[in-house]
């Protein structure tokens, strides 16, 4: 192997041990939305529109069950609610609800001040680069797994 990429490696381990402790500092500082169901909160957010439970397992690659799992305890938490589908009466839609709105803006301006304090001796063109080069890692890392169309079970 490399030592080029062995390093990169190393760094990754490094990187998600830092995104571990950054999910948990947010945790604990802004504790509006569970562990774990932030990221979930982000995908119902982004599909303005609402969207089926069967549509965000593909969006976010997860196995239905996890994600009805994290629906239900969103829901639980007042975060997400569910609506009823004008087009197929036995199925709903998922929305992010004025409270889950307020979680999400308290916790990306958290993280926007934590990346703020961290790059404050960055360039604008350093953030960028880093930005555009971890967007193009995660998309080569997919391709490199086999555009698994589940990347949990890839875990």
């Amino acid at each position: 192997m490399d030592s080029g990429v062995r390093e990169l490696g190393l760094r990754l381990y490094d990187l998600v041990r830092t995104v571990r402790l950054l999910k948990q500092r947010r945790a604990d500082e802004r504790p509006a939305i569970p562990p774990g169901l932030l990221g979930m909160l982000v995908q119902i957010d982004q599909l303005a529109s609402g969207c089926h439970a069967r549509e965000l397992a593909q969006q976010t690659r997860l196995d239905p069950s996890t994600v009805s799992r994290s629906v239900a305890a969103l829901v639980a938490q007042g975060l997400v609610e569910r609506r009823p589908d004008p087009t197929d009466k036995r199925a709903t839609f998922l929305a992010v609800t004025p409270a889950g709105r307020a979680a999400l803006a308290d916790s990306h301006g958290w993280y926007g001040e934590v990346l703020e304090r961290a790059l404050a001796d960055w360039t604008p063109g350093e953030v960028r680069a880093l930005s555009a080069a971890l967007g193009r890692f995660a998309g080569d890392i997919e391709v490199a797994l086999g555009n698994h169309d589940n990347l949990e079970a890839a875990r």
